[in-house]
Parts: C-alpha cells; sequence; structure tokens
C-alpha cells in the first residue's frame, strides 16, 4: 500500500488475548495493535515503536490483561509495516 502499512483483522476469545498481543509485540515488524470489542468499538490502541518492550510494556499489558478478564471476545487489528 501506499501508506507503507498493511493491516490484518482477526478475532481471538478473551482467554487468548493477552498471549496474542505478547506474540504480535515480538514479532518486531508491528506499528500499531488496536483492540475492539465484538460490536467494533476500540477498547484499546497500542502504538508499538521499536524498542518498547519489557518494562515500558507492563502497563499496557496489565491493561489488556483487564480487558481480556472483561470479554469473552475480541477483534485484534494489527497494523505492519510494508514488505515485512
Amino acid at each position: 500500500s501506499t501508506e507503507g502499512f498493511r493491516t490484518e483483522e482477526f478475532k481471538v476469545s478473551g482467554e487468548e488475548l493477552l498471549a496474542r498481543i505478547k506474540e504480535l509485540v515480538h514479532e518486531g515488524n508491528i506499528r500499531r495493535i488496536v483492540i475492539k470489542n465484538k460490536d467494533g468499538g476500540t477498547f484499546m490502541e497500542i502504538p508499538v515503536t521499536v524498542g518498547v518492550v519489557g518494562v515500558l510494556l507492563a502497563p499496557t499489558l496489565a491493561a489488556v490483561g483487564a480487558i481480556a478478564a472483561l470479554v469473552s471476545e475480541a477483534t485484534v487489528v494489527v497494523e505492519k509495516d510494508a514488505g515485512s
């Protein structure tokens, strides 16, 4: 795409949400992760910049865990750099 990124979207159960977000962050070619509820409303947007792992990500992952506890199903939208 001309914007330099592409998006992928997939549904996960609440139980899978946190593990999936952690996996995505460690892939490294992700620009942004958006978590939506089953009605399409945005719960949370996570900008993933290079080097934002570990300690800086802990509060974000705690928030994702809290969302995961509240929902039975979520949609994860991932923006990836094009060509990766």
